[in-house]
């Protein structure tokens, strides 16, 4: 049976590049390439290597990192708006950044804070950086997570984009992460908004911001 796509669930989608270690596929539909399920990390190799990070709230280096999310999306928040950062990882900080301008905030990630209870609120918006290049099944999170945001609220995202042609992919230094199987183009972004009737705007090389109408 052929594959479908992790994003749109297409199944017209080609083979993109290949090279030491895995394949990558592309999506005539949504543009996203993607690494073929059977060359995917299992979750304890997975998570072995989300260890080996140290992303801290103390770290002045990685709030600078985050700003570029939190600045813009922040500007667009009325006070108080309530907030859930998806996938936090090991050091939740860009959780601590919202709390700090008073926007109450909750966080889920599947390895280091796996309540689910987190999943079953309304918020006004929802970041996740760093995080869907990461996702087996991308479509049916960012489904999940449109789901739980209110009227008019913000879904924020971080994840560098594509580049522009295979020779520039070929040589990228995010395909060499193995736990990176999932990458956008902006066409994906753009087909996600299309898809859910959401706005789209693209404030940084790796941040988008969609908008729920």
């Amino acid at each position: 049976m052929m594959p479908t796509c992790p994003l749109c669930a297409s199944t017209d989608h080609a083979p993109y590049h290949r090279d030491a270690r895995r394949d990558y596929r592309r999506c005539r539909h949504c543009a996203l390439v993607f690494v073929p399920a059977h060359q995917r990390l299992g979750p304890a190799e997975e998570k072995a290597v989300y260890d080996q990070h140290e992303n801290s709230p103390d770290d002045p280096g990685y709030r600078r990192f985050l700003s570029r999310l939190f600045e813009p999306l922040a500007a667009k928040l009325s006070p108080g708006a309530r907030g859930l950062d998806f996938g936090a990882g090991p050091g939740p900080t860009l959780s601590v950044m919202f709390e700090e301008v008073g926007h109450p905030m909750a966080i889920y990630d599947a390895f280091y804070a796996p309540d689910t209870a987190a999943l079953e609120r309304s918020y006004d918006f929802i970041t996740s950086t760093e995080v869907v290049e990461h996702l087996f099944a991308p479509g049916a999170e960012l489904e999940r997570l449109l789901g739980l945001l209110a009227p008019g609220g913000w879904l924020g995202l971080m994840t560098k984009r594509v580049p522009p042609s295979v020779e520039a992919f070929a040589g990228w230094h995010y395909i060499l992460d193995p736990t990176h199987v999932c990458f956008f183009d902006e066409a994906s972004f753009r087909w996600l908004a299309e898809r859910w009737q959401l706005t789209v705007s693209f404030p940084a090389g790796d941040v988008v911001l969609l908008q729920k109408t």
